[in-house]
C-alpha cells in the first residue's frame, strides 16, 4: 500500500509535525530543510488540493522522492540544461500548402521556412523556463520561492506569507485546466505580455515592491546572458540552414 501527500497531511496533527517528516527525511540525505522547502511544503499542507501527485511506500520515502524531484529540476534549470532536439519530423504537406499559395517560392525557400519554424518552436519551448528562472532570481529578495519540479501543482511561486503565484508568458498561453484550478484556490495570476495589446505587465511587481528591477530590458539581458553562457539551452538541428548562415557571419 502506498501513501501520498494527502495521506500524510490528513494524519499529521499539525503543520509542524508534517514538516518534521520532511526535515528528518532530508537530514538522512544530508540536506537541510531550507526556508524555500518549508515555504513550499507549508503551501501543500495548507492547500492539499494543490499537493503533488507523488506516491511512495512510506512518508519518509515520499519526502525523499519530493526532494529529488525538486533538486533535479533546480539543477536542470534552463541556464544549465542541454535542451533536446525536436523529436518529430516535419510534415511535407505544410510546404506544399505554402507553395500552393506562394507559387514563386523555390525548394530552397521552402526548406528555409520549414527550419525557421522548427527553430522558432525550439525557442518557444524554452521561453517559459527562461521567464521562470529570471523571476526566481528577482523574486527571491521578496520572499518568493520557485516551485521547482512542480513541487506544488498549478503554482509557480510560493511566498513565506502563504501567497501563491502562477506565471505565464502571455495572456493567451493558459489552458482551461490551468485557469479552472484557480476558481477554488487562492492563486494569483501574472502574465508577462498582454497578447491583445502587446503591452508588458512588469508594473505588477514594480508597483508592489516599489522598484524598477522588473522590466523587459532586464529580462532580455538575462535571456541573452543565459544563451551566451549556455548556448545548448536552445536546441538547434545540425542541418538547420539558419545555423550555417549564422556561423558563416561570425
Amino acid at each position: 500500500m502506498s501513501v501520498n501527500f494527502n495521506n500524510i497531511i490528513s494524519t499529521s496533527s499539525s503543520e509542524e509535525k508534517f514538516l518534521k517528516i520532511f526535515e528528518d527525511a532530508f537530514f538522512e540525505q544530508d540536506q537541510l530543510l531550507l526556508e524555500a522547502h518549508q515555504t513550499i511544503l507549508s503551501a501543500c499542507y495548507r492547500n492539499p488540493g494543490l499537493s503533488p501527485t507523488l506516491k511512495a511506500r512510506t512518508p519518509e520515502m515520499l519526502a525523499k522522492a519530493w526532494l529529488k524531484k525538486y533538486n533535479d529540476s533546480y539543477e536542470n534549470r534552463i541556464s544549465r540544461r542541454i535542451s533536446q532536439l525536436p523529436s518529430t519530423v516535419a510534415d511535407p504537406i505544410v510546404s506544399i500548402i505554402i507553395n500552393a499559395r506562394l507559387t514563386g517560392l523555390t525548394i530552397e525557400h521552402l526548406e528555409q521556412i520549414k527550419y525557421a519554424h522548427r527553430l522558432s518552436m525550439s525557442a518557444e519551448n524554452i521561453q517559459g523556463l527562461l521567464l521562470e528562472e529570471f523571476l526566481a532570481e528577482q523574486l527571491a529578495d521578496y520572499s518568493w520561492y520557485c516551485c521547482w519540479g512542480e513541487s506544488v501543482r498549478h503554482v509557480d511561486f510560493c511566498n513565506v506569507d502563504g501567497s501563491l503565484l502562477q506565471v505565464k508568458n502571455r495572456s493567451n498561453s493558459e489552458n482551461s485546466s490551468s485557469s479552472r484550478v484557480r476558481i477554488n484556490q487562492p492563486i494569483e495570476k501574472w502574465y508577462r505580455v498582454d497578447a491583445r495589446t502587446g503591452s508588458y505587465r512588469w508594473f505588477y511587481f514594480n508597483d508592489k515592491y516599489d522598484t524598477d528591477r522588473f522590466s523587459e530590458e532586464n529580462f532580455v539581458a538575462f535571456v541573452q546572458q543565459v544563451l551566451i553562457v549556455n548556448p545548448d539551452a536552445l536546441a538547434i538541428e545540425v542541418d538547420n540552414p539558419w545555423k550555417d548562415l549564422s556561423d558563416s557571419s561570425n
